[in-house]
C-alpha cells in the first residue's frame, strides 16, 4: 500500500508544488528521451522501461504491507460472511477506480501533448475543464499533494506501532521461547515478562528511523529494500501455512458483525487497498503501456485474493481473540517470533521507502529559500522533525487497530473513492458522458464520502474510549498500591 505518483520538479515555492515522487522515481528511474503524446503510446526511452513482470511485481509491492496484516480484525468487525463479502466489492470498486483514474490521465495527455501527468497534474487539469473551476485548478493539485502527505505520514505512524507492538511481544517472551508452536487457550503468544509501555519502544526506534531517512538516495538502500520483500514474503508464507493449519469452528463466529464496528472495517479495508497513487507511474515507466490494463486487472486481483483469504481465514483461526495486526496471534515459538522480527525489518526499510513521498514534496520547496551552506542543515533538521512528528502520533494514538482505520478512513477514501470518480465527471461531461455513468461515479463518490464520515468518526471515538479505559486502569493500580 502505498500511495505516490510521478516526480515532475518545477518547484513552485509552494509546500504543495507539483512534486509527486514515488518510491518507484528513486529505485526505477525513467530514462531520458524525447517526450512523445501519451495517446501513441509510447514512453521515454523505449525498451529500457520496465516490463510486464516488473510492473506486476511493483504492483503487489505497492499494494501490500501492513494493511494485509490488519484484515483479519476487519472481517471480524464486519462479520464472517459480510467480511469477505464486502472486501470483494471493495476491490471491485477500487480497481475501477484506478482504471478510472488511468483513464483520465490518458484523456488528459492528449489533450494537453503531454507524456504523462501525475496524479496532482490530473486533477488540476480535470477542474480546468470546467470554466467556473478554472481559476482554482491549482487546488486540485495541491488538495490531492495534501492527502499524499496524510496517507504516507499516515503510513508511517502505523508503522512506528507495528514495530513497537511486535518486538514488545517478542521481548516479553523471550524467556519462554521454545520449539514447539502449538496454540495456547488464548490463541496468542503468552506474555510471560512485562516489559516497558511500548510508546517506549517507539522512542527507542526514532534514532535508527531518523539515521534510515538520512540516506542520500533511496537506490543505496535497493538491495536492502529487495532483502525486505524477500523477508515479508516468507513471513506471509508462514503465516498463511499457520493459520490454515489451525483454523477452528465458525460455529460462534457472527455472520455479520455490530453496525458501529463496520465503519472501522471500511478504514482498515480501504487502507490496505488505497494503492492508486502508484498506478500512473508504474503505467508511465512501462516500455509497453497498452498492456497495463491487464497488469492492473491481474495483480489487483491476486491483492484481492489475498486480502479476502488471509482476511477470513485469519479470523477463522483466531475468532474473537484476534489483534490489530495476526502476528500478534502467532503462538511462543522461534519459528514464528522470527516471522514477527523478520516483518518487522521489512517494514523498517520499507519505512524510509513510504517517507520520500511527502519528505520529497515538503522539503524542496524550503530548501529552495535558504542559502547553499545552509541547504543539507536545513534538509537533515527536516527530515528529522518529520520522523518526530510521525512518531508523535503514533505515542499519542498506539493502537494499531484504530490507527490503521484512522488513515483510512480520512485519507485513502479520498484518493482511492472520492476523487477519481469525480475527476471522470469533470473531464468527460462535455463528451457525452451518459447519466448512468454518472449515476454510478456520484455513489461511488458518496460511499467514499461516507464512509470517510463515519469510520473517523468511530476511529476517533474508539480511541478516546480506550484512552480513558488505559488512564483508570493506571489509576485504579496507582491507589492499590
Amino acid at each position: 500500500m502505498m500511495a505516490s505518483s510521478d516526480v515532475d520538479i518545477q518547484g513552485e515555492g509552494s509546500l504543495l508544488s507539483d512534486q509527486n515522487p514515488s518510491e518507484m522515481d528513486a529505485l526505477c528511474p525513467s530514462p531520458p528521451g524525447p517526450s512523445r503524446p501519451q495517446r501513441n503510446y509510447e514512453r521515454i526511452g523505449g525498451q529500457t522501461g520496465t516490463t510486464f513482470f516488473q510492473t506486476l511485481i511493483h504492483l503487489l509491492k505497492g499494494n501490500i504491507g501492513t494493511g494485509l496484516l490488519g484484515l483479519p480484525l476487519a472481517v471480524k468487525n464486519a462479520g464472517l460472511v459480510l467480511g469477505p463479502i464486502s472486501l470483494l466489492v471493495m476491490g471491485v470498486i477500487a480497481v475501477h477506480c484506478m482504471r478510472l483514474l488511468v483513464k483520465c490521465s490518458h484523456h488528459l495527455s492528449a489533450k494537453m501533448n503531454r507524456p504523462s501527468l501525475t496524479y496532482g497534474e490530473a486533477a488540476q487539469y480535470g477542474m480546468e475543464n470546467v470554466l467556473w473551476l478554472r481559476r482554482h485548478s491549482h487546488w486540485g493539485r495541491r488538495t490531492v499533494n495534501l492527502f499524499l502527505i496524510i496517507t504516507q505520514l499516515g503510513f508511517c505512524c502505523v508503522y512506528f506501532v507495528f514495530l513497537s507492538d511486535n518486538v514488545k511481544q517478542v521481548v516479553e517472551a523471550a524467556n519462554a521461547t521454545t520449539f514447539s508452536c502449538h496454540m495456547n487457550y488464548t490463541n496468542q503468544t503468552q506474555i510471560l515478562v512485562p516489559s516497558f509501555d511500548s510508546r517506549l519502544y517507539m522512542l527507542c526506534f526514532l534514532p535508527a528511523m531518523i539515521l534510515l531517512v538520512f540516506t542520500p538516495n533511496l537506490k543505496y538502500l535497493a538491495p536492502l529494500s529487495l532483502v525486505a520483500n524477500l523477508v515479508m514474503t516468507i513471513s506471509l508464507v508462514l503465516i498463511y501455512f499457520y493459520s490454515l493449519t489451525h483454523i477452528t469452528s465458525p460455529i460462534n463466529l457472527p455472520a455479520v458483525g455490530r453496525a458501529k464496528d463496520y465503519p472501522l472495517f471500511f478504514g482498515t479495508a480501504i487502507f490496505a487497498f488505497e494503492g492508486i497513487g502508484v498506478v500512473l507511474p508504474l503505467e508511465n515507466k512501462m516500455q509497453r503501456p497498452q498492456s497495463f490494463p491487464l497488469v492492473l486487472y491481474l495483480g489487483m486481483g491476486i491483492v484481492t485474493f489475498l486480502y479476502t483469504s488471509l482476511g477470513t481465514i485469519g479470523y477463522l483461526c483466531f475468532g474473537e481473540h484476534i489483534e490489530g495486526s495476526i502476528t500478534l496471534n502467532l503462538p511462543n515459538c522461534w519459528t514464528y517470533q522470527a516471522v514477527k522480527l523478520l516483518y518487522c525489518f521489512g517494514i523498517f526499510i520499507t519505512f524510509a521507502l513510504q517517507f520520500y513521498v511527502p519528505a520529497e514534496i515538503i522539503i524542496p520547496p524550503v530548501v529552495a529559500r535558504v542559502s547553499a551552506r545552509w541547504e543539507t542543515a536545513v534538509d537533515l533538521l527536516l527530515r528529522t522533525v518529520l520522523v518526530i512528528f510521525t512518531c508523535a502520533l503514533a505515542i499519542l494514538i498506539p493502537e494499531l487497530d484504530l490507527v490503521i482505520s484512522l488513515v483510512g478512513s480520512v485519507s485513502s477514501s479520498f484518493l482511492a473513492l472520492i476523487f477519481p470518480p469525480i475527476l471522470q465527471i469533470l473531464i468527460f461531461h462535455t463528451e457525452g458522458l451518459s447519466p448512468l455513468v454518472t449515476i454510478k461515479n456520484i455513489v461511488i463518490s458518496l460511499v467514499g464520502l461516507i464512509g470517510f464520515l463515519t469510520g473517523t468518526y468511530i476511529a476517533i471515538v474508539e480511541i478516546v474510549a480506550r484512552n480513558r479505559l488505559d488512564h483508570g486502569e493506571a489509576l485504579s493500580s496507582y491507589m492499590v498500591q
